[in-house]
């Protein structure tokens, strides 16, 4: 590379110094910023040097002097602090469904926001090997696809796939096509969910995103407009334990007191707590029955008590006396 190209580069590479080996705690003194450039073949001087200091300065960039010993530049503040970046970092590792190989890719690109010294704190924080992760490493691109179809206002079809016994992917209804109106993506219960619109039976369906296979979009324009008007993706995902679909019944609930958290954070703060003695409330909600909300009330055991409607609290007791009736 000519010389005086390598000039021109002078500020930049002077900013990438001050990016990766300066933080709060680290400095670069004016002579390791003279030999890092000399590496890249450019010659400098300090009034040069002082000069492109206050152009980033000017530029936004947060550089300060350090007086004390050591001495020197070094970058004060940026986009991100390292506990935003911790944060970050841990909702990319929790995220089953990203790949691990994803993962580390993104937790890398994470770690090259701040200095190279915190980013090994950053690392230290950070363990990705042995979590449970999806196998899909196109999941990345696929959510990409969906939001792209919403923008464009596009239904969409695919296929949907399961897990067999023998750990692989088959295809539901002998591999046929979905065709969905996508209006939303949600994050529940440790898993990505596309939120569509089935005008075939015009219900509001929901499918893993991780699952689906072989998205493209189609001509058509999305239906389902006023149904999702007042769609509520919040109301939405209450009411539905474990993801799974159905015609949402109002329930009373009886709870023992200790269970207030417990319903909060289940339903959120709104949710209407009555006072029905000194040691029970109850709540009365939306839910869509299925085993994952029966398997919930069963985990409360004695704490919680459906009441109505009848024909509900019925159901559960068939649910907690066929699984009784295996170990008999």
């Amino acid at each position: 590379m000519a010389k005086s190209y390598n000039q021109k580069l002078k500020i930049l590479y002077l900013y990438q110094l001050l990016r990766t080996k300066t933080d709060n705690e680290h400095v670069v003194s004016m002579q390791e910023i003279i030999d890092y450039l000399d590496g890249y073949g450019i010659k400098a001087e300090r009034k040069s040097i002082y000069d492109d200091v206050e152009a980033l300065r000017y530029f936004g960039c947060d550089i300060e002097i350090r007086k004390d010993k050591p001495r020197g530049y070094y970058l004060a503040s940026r986009e991100f602090e390292l506990p935003e970046l911790k944060l970050l970092a841990d909702a990319v590792q929790a995220s089953r469904f990203l790949s691990e190989k994803k993962s580390n890719e993104l937790i890398s690109k994470i770690e090259s926001l701040t200095s190279v010294y915190e980013a090994r704190q950053l690392a230290r924080q950070v363990t990705v090997a042995g979590q449970v992760k999806t196998m899909n490493e196109s999941i990345y691109y696929i959510v990409d696809q969906l939001h792209k179809a919403i923008m464009d206002n596009r239904k969409i079809s695919f296929q949907y796939s399961r897990w067999n016994v023998e750990k692989e992917l088959e295809l539901r209804r002998d591999g046929g096509r979905y065709r969905i109106s996508p209006w939303a993506l949600c994050w529940v219960e440790e898993n990505y969910y596309l939120i569509g619109y089935d005008d075939r039976t015009n219900m509001i369906r929901h499918y893993r995103v991780d699952k689906l296979v072989g998205i493209e979009e189609e001509e058509e324009a999305r239906e389902g407009k006023d149904v999702f008007a007042h769609f509520s993706l919040a109301d939405y995902t209450k009411k539905t334990f474990g993801m799974f679909g159905g015609t949402a019944v109002m329930m009373t609930l009886l709870f023992e007191n200790q269970y207030a958290g417990v319903v909060i954070d289940r339903f959120g703060k709104d949710i209407t707590i009555r006072k029905e003695d000194e040691d029970h409330f109850s709540i009365r909600t939306e839910i869509i029955p299925s085993d994952p909300f029966y398997g919930w009330l069963a985990g409360l055991g004695v704490g919680v008590r459906l009441i109505s409607p009848e024909s509900e609290a019925r159901k559960y007791k068939d649910y907690l006396r066929d699984i009784l009736q295996h170990y008999e």
